[in-house]
């Protein structure tokens, strides 16, 4: 994994941006809201947005395979379900860069193997760490789980409130949105998703067999 530092170049679809591109871009923006990015309160600003955005979308340098390689076959036949529920997320919507605040509950039924469960927090990061759209994390962390482990089934439900909704536009706080991928046992078999839809304290008509 290479982690660019500030000052050095970051590739975005074939074109070099450099730090100095950053900060010069969040001082026109500085500039188009009406301030002015030389004041003594702004002038650090474009290089605390531009670190704080490096943060904020780090999960673009980072492989999401190569977080689930590592796995374990050494469980004593253990095929029941595997959840870890209520992980906490900060993502930001790719239409208006706003925050996405959530939580997500990730569950699978091992085939032959297992992967430490940090790895299911640190694949969610991944993919909530970019541009997103809740409705495709939701997929991308299903089908990346599936691919590399092959399990006899996955679950993800993500549950998070967009601000881009809730501070703009049509201004509704307090409302969330939820979104579900259910593959292999967990689609097909009823009984095995009310029992993923239970542990995480969903009723079972929260969620149809087409997630």
């Amino acid at each position: 994994m290479t982690v660019a530092r500030p000052g050095a170049l970051t590739r975005r679809g074939g074109i070099k941006v450099t730090q100095a591109d950053a900060e010069e871009a969040i001082r026109t923006l500085i500039r188009w809201a009406g301030d002015d990015p030389d004041r003594e309160g702004l002038r650090g600003t474009p290089d605390r947005v531009a670190r704080a955005y490096r943060e904020f979308f780090k999960g673009y340098s980072i492989d999401p395979v190569d977080i689930l390689k590592r796995t374990f076959e050494e469980t004593d036949g253990y095929d029941e379900m595997i959840v870890l529920r209520d992980i906490r997320f900060e993502s930001h919507c790719e239409h208006h860069m706003a925050p996405i605040i959530g939580r997500a509950h990730i569950a699978y039924l091992p085939r032959h193997r297992v992967v430490g469960i940090s790895k299911l927090a640190r694949l969610l990061d991944v993919y909530a760490k970019r541009l997103q759209i809740q409705e495709k994390m939701t997929a991308q962390i299903a089908n990346t789980l599936n691919d590399v482990l092959q399990p006899r089934g996955v679950a993800v439900v993500i549950d998070a409130s967009h601000q881009c909704m809730t501070t703009r536009g049509v201004h509704k706080p307090g409302t969330s949105m939820v979104t579900s991928r259910m593959l292999g046992a967990f689609r097909t078999d009823p009984s095995t998703r009310r029992e993923f839809l239970a542990i995480i304290g969903l009723p079972a008509s929260t969620i149809g067999s087409s997630s």
